[in-house]
């Protein structure tokens, strides 16, 4: 029975109590070893009658076993794995080495285990209960807190513990319950349980202050009866931080026997076969552990032994002498089952006494299988740890930086840049220092310095191949675009046009055209040839749906060409391979879809993604694509006069790129304000944002016209009254679209002109901007165009002209949740002497952004269990959702749905 611990038991009672009737309960108990968070978990495990149970339990001499944790904690639930969307299915079974195939990436495991976590309830109410969550194997740390973040419709309570000098970004975000210590009446209770006489009341209030109230504290030291009464008064009780030292005193009063055959358990883990094996082959008898299970040190259990706290297995280990310790590794490792390669390389690699390139070669190939199963945390460790053990330094070099890509895949940047440091100073060869190079520009792209990738690209590729130098140069042209660096995009797409005449494969000649292409046109000397040629050659490629990469280069591509032109089909393709993209991948792909999306006339989907990247983004670390998805929002938002998200979003993504020098997304924030004032009808602020942004493209040296804002700039002096001002932006913005040669922005020049040259001309001018916006996509800029022409036509006194572009604008913005854009159209419109209809609010502003991710995707088609795999949650937590928009939207179906969403 729990002492002094009513309020978080009434706590988890209601988490359990939720969880029975279908609400999802999550609480990760933090606090001090010894604190009490294990036996809040029995606890909850006796609360649980009637529910499944899921048990796992994190242990250091375990967490290099990749999925170890998540075998243990799903083993009762593995025959429902066939029941779950089949690439989640398969990529969990080959992460647990239940088949052969590829788990994807870390994330995909996440989605897969609460899928089978969520069908594992779907019968009965089910109790997650992890003990030491960050000391499971990382990999299954990771899943399990993917999961358990997600959960929320569901008959499902999960709870776990963690040391709170232990919670890490992983658990952070998981709702949490810190436990301190008891009072002092459950103090003098706990002490009476468990003293071996009675303690005199001034002798527990010394134990009590000096444990700060630590149940388990308080139970080991009223264990020892002898040694608190002859402590001085004057001196302090040993706790809290010398407490392994108390387990360390009961371990050295066992026999010998006892005392070896409980170093044996601390080495070989739970399982009392392998340490029976290991006990006999070290010729000591195994019923010694009798004498450590009398005293409290441990608990038998059917073919499991387990020490009743973490540090007693710690007190047991680092009690012995290094050489035995090595000794009962190497006996360890022999009574391993054959199959079990991994853990016995580990037990291997803990029994040797300087370099072993034996052990190594077999730590090598752990390595390769963890990263096989996308177990990257876990291949990193065993790839350095082999690093150590290598006699020769070639091996050497190459392991570290096998590990400094693991480290990287992983997530973690600062310990991948660490082996990297290591590896360069073992004198790497050209084409080694290419790899490590390749690998920083990486690193730091994403988590540290735009500008030192780019400059570590480029002298990477001095060294590489034509084909490795080609994608080199094309990734530093992609750092160029996030920096804005006009000039330098320059002078790599011309390195890389001289270099591809002597590319062989299709990847480097598409890649490299693609990237050439994009400088020029950073630059604005030409390129959209290029652009073309390189689409064409990606889009064409057999190998395009198994390559993510080459998929985010084609993405790329769409935009830049911003044209109509096989667009339909790029996206079905593009959209075909979404689904299958792994999820760290997912935040670059959903920013330039949404971006995609946003430039056609499905808006609603463009939110969606943009918001579910934003997610991803958070989760995965990724900064540079968090603050491009939050610019892209903001700039949606603007245009849907959605004041405070707009905002909020500018002010967040603003901060990241000012940091990191992502100066493309300044330039989207401040064009996302200068479109939020013109919306609501604030030229003069406008203009400032606008301005602004000018400016900063000049100091870049941008003239991509798709980027300049001379459009909005005429529209915004022309409200302002100063025409020769605006007709001058005009013109010279004309001549930046003629030399791009692209529709999209030629038809915003000449908009322009028709906005502000004579009347003789607004015809010609309009006519031919709505004909070149026919090979775009892009509603919102046609509607704009529309609009503008509509509203000369009025001035121009032609109002019956003017109500059939004023009525397909209205339309349009209608359509789209273009809000601001609507009521100018219809103002216009009435103007013109016809009656308008006043618009409603848009279906989708009543949704939240997750209620929007779900209803788009049930509105294009997917069923339930499709979109929860999309999106990464529950099916139930999808129908939980789909209720509340089906309420917001006043609609009874999917069919209704589908109707009320814009395309």
């Amino acid at each position: 029975m729990l002492v002094g611990r009513e309020p978080e038991q009434r706590r988890v009672e209601q988490l359990i109590a939720a969880a029975r009737i279908g609400h999802s309960g999550v609480l990760l108990v933090t606090g001090e070893p010894g604190i009490g968070k294990t036996a809040l978990l029995e606890d909850a495990a006796a609360r649980a009658d009637g529910m499944r149970v899921l048990r796992a339990s994190g242990a250091e001499a375990e967490a290099d076993i990749a999925f170890g944790g998540l075998l243990q904690l799903l083993r009762p639930a593995l025959g429902l794995l066939d029941q779950i969307p089949v690439p989640q299915s398969d990529a969990l079974a080959a992460a647990l080495a239940l088949r052969p195939g590829s788990p994807g990436d870390r994330f995909a495991v996440g989605a897969a285990t609460l899928s089978l976590l969520c069908r594992f309830a779907e019968e009965h109410p089910l109790a997650v209960l992890v003990d030491d969550l960050p000391r499971l194997d990382r990999p299954s740390a990771e899943a399990l807190a993917f999961a358990a973040r997600r959960l929320m419709a569901d008959p499902v309570v999960f709870l776990a513990t963690a040391r709170t000098a232990e919670v890490d970004d992983l658990a952070a975000e998981l709702p949490q319950l810190q436990l301190t210590g008891v009072e002092l009446a459950s103090a003098e209770l706990l002490v009476a349980s468990g003293a071996a006489g009675a303690l005199a009341p001034e002798l527990v209030t010394r134990l009590y202050q000096a444990t700060a109230g630590n149940p388990l504290g308080l139970l080991e030291l009223a264990r020892d009866l002898p040694a608190l009464e002859d402590r001085s008064p004057e001196a302090p009780l040993p706790l809290p931080a010398t407490l392994a030292q108390a387990f360390s005193g009961r371990v050295r009063r066992l026999g010998g026997g006892a005392r070896t055959v409980l170093l044996v358990a601390a080495a070989a883990g739970s399982d009392l076969r392998v340490l029976r094996r290991a006990c006999e082959i070290m010729g000591v008898d195994v019923s010694r552990l009798a004498e450590a299970e009398a005293t409290g040190l441990v608990r038998i259990l059917d073919d499991r032994v387990d020490f009743r706290h973490p540090l007693m297995r710690s007190a047991a280990y680092d009690d012995a002498a290094p050489a035995q310790r090595r000794a009962v590794h190497r006996a360890v490792a022999e009574a391993l089952p054959a199959s079990d390669v991994d853990r016995r390389a580990w037990q291997l690699a803990e029994s040797a006494l300087g370099p072993d390139e034996s052990i190594a070669a077999l730590l090598t190939q752990t390595a390769e299988r963890a990263v096989g199963r996308s177990a990257h945390a876990v291949a990193a460790t065993a790839y350095e740890r082999a690093a150590r053990l290598s006699p020769d330094d070639h091996a050497r070099l190459t392991r570290l930086t096998a590990a400094a890509e693991s480290a990287w895949l992983s997530g973690s940047g600062d310990r991948a840049i660490r082996l990297l440091d290591a590896a360069d100073g073992l004198r790497p060869s050209a084409a080694e220092r290419t790899r490590l190079l390749r690998l920083r520009g990486s690193v730091a792209a994403r988590t540290g310095s735009l500008v030192e990738s780019r400059d570590i690209l480029t002298a990477a590729a001095e060294a590489a191949g034509t084909e490795e130098s080609i994608v080199l140069l094309a990734d530093a042209v992609n750092a160029c675009q996030y920096l804005g660096d006009a000039g330098s995009a320059l002078r790599i797409a011309g390195r890389i046009e001289a270099a591809l005449p002597d590319a062989e494969t299709v990847r480097a000649r598409a890649v490299g055209t693609l990237a050439a292409g994009m400088g020029r046109i950073f630059a604005a000397t030409g390129g959209a040839a290029q652009v073309r040629t390189g689409v064409d050659l990606l889009a064409s490629s057999a190998d395009l749906a198994d390559d993510e990469r080459q998929l985010g280069w084609l993405i790329l591509g769409m935009l830049w060409l911003r044209d109509s032109d096989n667009g339909e089909g790029l996206r079905r393709l593009v959209g075909g391979v979404r689904a299958q993209a792994s999820v760290g991948w997912l935040p670059f792909l959903l920013f330039h879809l949404a971006r995609d999306d946003a430039t056609t006339r499905s808006w609603a989907r463009a939110e969606a993604t943009y918001s579910e990247g934003i997610r991803l983004a958070r989760e995965t670390g990724q900064t540079t694509e968090l603050a491009t998805c939050l610019a892209g929002l903001a700039w949606l938002q603007a245009r849907q006069g959605r004041s405070t998200g707009c905002r909020e979003g500018v002010d967040e993504a603003m901060r990241i790129c000012v940091d990191r020098h992502i100066h493309l997304g300044r330039a989207w924030l401040l064009f996302a304000l200068g479109e939020l004032e013109l919306g609501v009808g604030d030229p003069a602020a406008a203009l400032e944002h606008l301005s602004q942004l000018d400016d900063f493209l000049a100091e870049l040296g941008l003239g991509d016209p798709d980027l300049s804002p001379a459009p909005e700039v005429t529209e915004v002096l022309m409200r302002l009254g100063r025409r020769e001002h605006a007709l001058r932006v005009a013109e010279g913005y004309q001549e930046r679209a003629t030399a791009k040669g692209q529709p999209w922005a030629l038809a915003r020049a000449a908009r322009s002109l028709g906005m502000c040259g004579p009347d003789a001309d607004l015809d010609r001018h309009f006519q031919a901007a709505l004909a070149l916006h026919e090979r775009t996509l892009d509603a919102y800029e046609t509607a704009r165009t529309q609009l503008a022409y509509g509203a000369r036509l009025r001035r121009a006194r032609r109002r019956l002209d003017a109500r059939a572009p004023l009525r397909a604008a209205l339309e349009t913005f209608g359509e789209l949740g273009a809000a601001p854009w609507a009521d100018h159209a219809g103002a216009e419109l009435e103007a013109t002497g016809e009656r308008v209809r006043r618009r409603t609010r848009a279906a989708a502003d009543a949704l939240t952004p997750q209620e929007l991710q779900i209803a788009v995707q049930l509105a294009e088609g997917r069923t339930t269990r499709e979109a929860a795999a999309a999106l990464f949650l529950s099916p139930k937590t999808v129908e939980y959702h789909l209720r509340k928009v089906y309420t917001k939207l006043g609609i009874r179906s999917r069919a209704e749905l589908a109707q009320s969403l814009p395309p």
